[in-house]
């Protein structure tokens, strides 16, 4: 067997992180398919699922030393279905079907938002600075459309009165996606370190609020997050030209 053929026979996979990224590509495309099937709140869930499965399959990866090019470009791949095309049919098929080219409009800005969003952060990887992301996250985006539909199946807003509401909502987030706003990545947060005592029970309240009412406060705190980057981005503008004066 020549070199050239043993190199290939051992190249491969990693199996762990890569599992966690195919169940997030799952959970998307399911979504589609709950969606079509007028399931549009099993649809909502299943992407806050692929939100859940696709933090875990970075931090599995660095826990374990198993990143590779190969699982970056496979997550990219797995966040355009769950994050970009998911929610832009959900939301076409819940809310804007009836509106014929301008809902079908709506949707495509959100799916092509998320494309972009991901090229964009591929190609700055080595260049982009850890603290902040350039422009929403697509999950983020993803998370605000999942979660409006939610809290309106939840509470039973008639879609028809709000349906232009979802179409600036849809619009909004697949035009931040491919802003220059900043997002803070939050990856200078030490989850090894030791806090404050009161630090840990703010976090246990905090999630048994998330509990209690799930789909209102996701869909608040990402909306929250959302409109952080255009006040984050401008302050600091600001401090800079206050900086050049002095």
């Amino acid at each position: 067997m020549t070199p050239e053929k043993r190199s290939i026979r051992r190249r491969g996979i990693y199996l762990l992180p890569n599992l966690f990224t195919t169940g997030a590509l799952f959970a998307g495309f399911y979504a589609i398919t709950s969606a079509m099937g007028g399931r549009f709140e099993t649809a909502a869930v299943a992407i806050f699922v692929a939100m859940i499965l696709d933090g875990l399959d970075g931090r599995v990866a660095r826990l374990t030393n198993t990143q590779s090019e190969f699982g970056a470009q496979y997550d990219s791949l797995s966040d355009m279905v769950s994050f970009g095309a998911a929610p832009a049919l959900v939301m076409y098929l819940w809310a804007f079907s009836s509106l014929g080219k301008l809902g079908l409009f709506a949707a495509f800005v959100h799916m092509a938002g998320g494309a972009l969003r991901l090229a964009r952060f591929n190609t700055q990887l080595t260049s982009a600075d850890k603290r902040y992301f350039q422009g929403l996250p697509s999950p983020a985006a993803a998370a605000i459309l999942a979660g409006f539909i939610w809290i309106c199946l939840e509470y039973g807003y008639d879609i028809d009165i709000l349906k232009y509401v979802a179409l600036v909502l849809t619009t909004s987030t697949g035009l931040l996606m491919v802003s220059n706003f900043r997002y803070s990545s939050f990856k200078e947060i030490d989850l090894k370190g030791k806090v404050p005592f009161f630090v840990a029970i703010a976090v246990m309240l905090g999630i048994a609020f998330v509990m209690a009412q799930p789909q209102t406060m996701l869909f608040l705190l990402f909306l929250a997050y959302a409109i952080s980057g255009p006040v984050v981005t401008l302050v600091m503008r600001k401090r800079r030209l206050h900086g050049r004066k002095s």
